[in-house]
């Protein structure tokens, strides 16, 4: 089977999976998973995008942890807030210099959803326990990139074909 034909099946079914899972047991924004999906591929895939992705997301979500935190800490007027955006959005940058944490939009993406998480649940940052809008996107995200690797596994696997001489091959 042709690659994408084969990751349109893994990545159809999953997806419906994981629409099914955020709706019903696993309460986490569907939307971030899919964020998260997207940078364990835009990473490369495989071990190594995952593990980069991950701690990307995690990053830019303890990044933006921190922001809101001094937003709220500071009872900040919009100016205020301007300015530990920009702060945060400095500190996403320089975290790239490490070498796990390159890929300055998978940071992004962390900082975003969480941002995103926090306003669409209207719970605030200093949320206690499972309502905590880190927690949730760090969940959500850690859950969409698990997704991603097995979606990709999956296509993989349904790209295999038996040559004449019977060793596998990858359409």
């Amino acid at each position: 089977m042709r690659k994408l034909d084969a990751y349109s099946i893994s990545i159809g079914v999953l997806g419906a999976v994981d629409t099914y899972l955020t709706a019903t047991l696993i309460l986490v924004p569907v939307w971030v998973t899919f964020i998260a999906w997207a940078s364990f591929f835009i990473l490369g895939g495989k071990s190594s995008g995952l593990k980069q992705s991950i701690a990307s997301n995690l990053t830019g979500i303890t990044i933006a942890s921190l922001t809101l935190l001094s937003i709220a800490l500071l009872n900040a007027n919009p100016l205020v807030a301007a300015i530990c955006v920009g702060m945060g959005s400095a500190a996403m940058v320089q975290a790239s210099k490490i070498p796990l944490l390159t890929a300055v939009p998978a940071i992004v993406w962390g900082f975003a959803s969480t941002v995103g998480t926090t306003a669409a649940t209207g719970n605030p940052i200093t949320a206690p326990g499972l309502d905590n809008p880190a927690l949730v996107t760090a969940v959500a995200m850690i859950l969409g990139n698990v997704f991603g690797y097995l979606s990709e596994i999956w296509g993989d696997a349904m790209t295999q074909e038996q040559t004449s001489v019977g060793k596998r091959t990858y359409v």
